[in-house]
């Protein structure tokens, strides 16, 4: 499954490419940076590279923190706590699709750098995520029922077995009532590793394309608040992240291999943006159409995860269901999380 959902990335990436390659405007303004007071390379640099550690650490902790929370009981995934704290999360999430990258996309796609025809007489932002949202569906449906095939042969022989073995009414009736179970658990535990691979991908594509326009940008004045802005994102939504990742129940070098993964992602982007500030021009077409369409499908996919496979499947499961106190908490954290989030789009 990995391998075909890198080849459809892959894919999109190079329809992406040639799309670029056809509809890019050719303005020389565009292309020379803006003449600012705060532009100034040699000072951006040391705080870039402050950047690169602050957020690697603040990174790491945020998406670490979930998963040694098992040694606190109070935190373990069955408890209140670990809900409320999931909840506040995936408002994180949520308002950094709808307040941080989408808006972004708009205003690169939007751009008077680009062409009037086509960017400006088509919403290519609002298309672009709503393809992305129903993408993500499809990759979140073909992928369990993939997952669910491969592992019905495991579990129909440990409900079926008994069921032979027993021979008297007795028997029979413990071997129904065992095996709808260990279907059920099975299945969510399914639901879980598919939710947070997809989740990961959409983290990850959103934190190059951030870290690469920081490491790109020589302006003072924008990059010190915003170091302090994504150290608070990076460390929220690694919480989100991890607290899938657990629930998940994988094995360590997998958990490990995400962690990485997530960790890096925007340092590697700000010292890709660092190594290619001589040609990389956030003003130019290329980089407008190209950053603009990553972020609409980066977009589209945290949308469709923190609505869907974080929110909607906490809130209408059986835990809180049975709370009504609980949601009220719940809704609190979600409202929480969102609104800190989105008071960081000020800034990021």
């Amino acid at each position: 499954m990995a391998t075909s959902l890198f080849k459809l990335i892959s894919s999109f990436f190079i329809l992406i490419s040639i799309f670029i390659s056809q509809a890019v405007a050719q303005s020389d303004g565009c292309q020379s940076e803006s003449q600012n007071s705060c532009n100034n390379k040699s000072a951006a640099l040391p705080l870039k590279l402050i950047a690169i550690a602050s957020i690697l650490v603040t990174s790491m902790i945020g998406v670490c923190l979930p998963l040694f929370s098992r040694s606190i009981p109070a935190l373990g995934p069955d408890r209140n706590l670990f809900i409320i704290v999931k909840a506040f999360a995936s408002g994180i999430i949520l308002a950094t699709g709808f307040m941080h990258v989408l808006p972004d996309s708009f205003d690169m796609l939007w751009s008077p750098c680009l062409k009037e025809n086509p960017w400006h007489k088509f919403p290519f932002t609002g298309f672009v995520a709503m393809l992305s949202a129903i993408f993500t569906l499809m990759v979140d449906s073909i992928a369990t029922s993939l997952y669910t095939k491969q592992n019905k042969t495991v579990i129909i022989p440990e409900i079926e077995v008994p069921d032979m073995a027993a021979g008297n009414t007795g028997g029979h009736f413990h071997g129904h009532h065992h095996g709808p179970k260990i279907g059920i658990e099975g299945s969510q535990l399914l639901r879980y590793r598919v939710v947070a691979m997809v989740l990961e991908l959409g983290i990850v594509v959103h934190s190059i394309v951030i870290g690469l326009s920081m490491g790109a940008s020589n302006n003072t004045c924008t990059i010190k608040p915003l170091v302090a802005a994504l150290c608070f994102h990076q460390m929220f939504e690694g919480m989100g992240l991890g607290g899938c990742i657990l629930q998940a129940e994988y094995k360590f070098l997998k958990k490990a291999l995400m962690v990485f993964f997530f960790s890096v992602t925007t340092p590697f982007g700000i010292a890709l943006g660092i190594a290619l500030s001589k040609t990389y021009k956030e003003n130019s077409p290329t980089s407008l159409i190209s950053v603009g369409l990553l972020n609409a499908s980066s977009a589209g996919l945290l949308i469709y995860m923190a609505l869907v496979d974080l929110l909607s499947a906490d809130f209408m499961g059986p835990k809180l269901q049975g709370s009504i106190k609980l949601q009220i908490k719940s809704y609190v954290a979600v409202l929480l999380g969102a609104g800190g989030m989105s008071v960081m789009a000020k800034w990021a």
